[in-house]
């Protein structure tokens, strides 16, 4: 089973690895939900992962708070995807919505364009969970249509346990009928790993807490 990590900023990566980790969410701010580290954080992470051949995934993610971006931020999210593409970065997470609960097809299209000419993965981050349930299933089709490679998703609001969410996981899972990765995270952790991956017959978790 491969496990990524998010991680907050360059201080645990030498640990999580020793520990197992097969892939690296790097964030700043983790109290917020993650937003994008640094330059230098981004810079040293990766040159160290690299050495034992571990992906770094970089959030590209503003602020905190909601997922609804003005133009200013959406230059701030290209300028910062640039720059962990220059510095190695093998992908990248994030996510733009509306005021209606919907993808903000406008602005993904932009960023996702702009991660494959830069030869990043693209990775939809837990903004897909705040997506209102009736459309998440044409929302999930529009993001294999531009080939983005995984959905990171909790199965639903991270206030409730990922235990309560394992039924709409899975029907997440039957949607994406292997077109498109489904990254089950939140809440996951050396404790409950196993059974949740046994649960919906994934090959891969996210979490703070899996190693």
């Amino acid at each position: 089973m491969l496990k990524e990590v998010c991680v907050e900023n360059f201080t645990n990566i030498p640990h999580v690895i020793e520990n197992g980790a097969d892939r690296i969410e790097l964030n700043n701010e983790l109290s917020l939900g993650g937003t994008t580290p640094t330059f230098g954080v981004i810079k040293r992470s990766i040159i160290y992962a690299d050495r034992v051949k571990i992906p770094v995934i970089v959030m590209i993610r503003p602020r905190g708070g909601n997922f609804i971006y003005n133009e200013d931020e959406i230059a701030i999210m290209a300028d910062d995807m640039a720059v962990a593409a220059k510095l190695g970065a093998r992908g990248v997470a994030f996510g733009c919505l509306t005021n209606q609960k919907q993808l903000n097809r406008a602005q993904m299209e932009r960023l996702i364009d702009l991660a494959h000419s830069l030869n990043l993965t693209v990775v939809m981050h837990m903004a897909f969970d705040q997506i209102s349930e009736p459309i998440q299933r044409d929302e999930l089709n529009w993001l294999i249509g531009q080939k983005v490679e995984r959905i990171l998703t909790h199965g639903g609001d991270l206030q409730f346990p990922i235990e309560d969410t394992i039924t709409h996981l899975k029907e997440i899972l039957n949607w994406s009928n292997g077109k498109i990765e489904i990254l089950p995270g939140g809440g996951i952790t050396t404790k409950n790993r196993d059974e949740i991956a046994e649960e919906l017959h994934v090959n891969q978790l996210h979490g703070s807490k899996i190693v």
